[in-house]
């Protein structure tokens, strides 16, 4: 079996944030998971062009897996995300000032797409390693649902064989100093779920994902 690899990017800081902690965690992630090889990448809190150079850097390495991280702040649990949808609706502007509302990403896409990676098993692996983890439904309207909806409208369009995915990550103790209530996880805790979350893709690459709970009420 060749060499599984997979392109994880991670997104600038944003939203008068001095540090985005997707990013972060991400730089602090082994060259090597499971085997597989991991390529890193810093991509902008920008629509349309976070994707340009997501689909730049998948023509350059041509990766089995394309994962994107980003920033959920007000988020308990690191939440792979089940589905991306064909809406930019900004609440704030991007780094470049767009703030695109109610506006399809692609007018030829479909409405929505689901994540082709086993988001049931990477929960279950990210909790085993002392990890609060959960599946979310909803990756919201900004960049993040942009870059997961534009990816997977590379994969139904371009890359049949291709997977990817988007996990969201909470805010790092250091960002939540002056925001009180909000929860926070360390930048290693971080890293060490999202490397539980790339084993469970790396170990069902070739198989169903867990038939577990992990549905929500609302």
């Amino acid at each position: 079996m060749m060499e599984m690899k997979l392109l994880i990017t991670g997104f600038d800081p944003f939203g008068g944030e001095a540090i985005n902690p997707a990013l972060e965690a991400v730089k602090l992630l082994p060259d090597t998971i499971h085997g597989a090889q991991i390529v890193k990448a810093e991509i902008p809190t920008v629509f349309g062009k976070s994707a340009a150079i997501v689909a730049e850097k998948i023509e350059e390495i041509h990766p089995d897996v394309v994962l994107n991280i980003g920033q959920a702040g007000g988020r308990f649990a690191i939440s792979p995300e089940r589905v991306a949808i064909n809406v930019d609706d900004a609440r704030i502007p991007d780094n470049e000032g767009n703030q695109p509302v109610d506006e399809a990403i692609q007018t030829e896409g479909k409405p929505a797409y689901f994540t082709q990676l086993p988001i049931k098993a990477m929960v279950e692996n990210m909790k085993k390693a002392g990890i609060p983890a959960a599946v979310s439904n909803t990756a919201g309207t900004f960049v993040c649902n942009h870059i997961m909806y534009q990816v997977q409208y590379m994969i139904d369009t371009k890359y049949p064989e291709m997977k990817g995915g988007f996990i969201h990550v909470p805010f790092i103790p250091q960002q939540v100093v002056d925001k009180a209530g909000q929860p926070a996880m360390s930048i290693e805790d971080i890293a060490k779920g999202l490397t539980a979350a790339v084993e469970a893709i790396v170990d069902y690459a070739d198989k169903e994902d867990l038939k577990a709970i992990g549905g929500a009420i609302h």
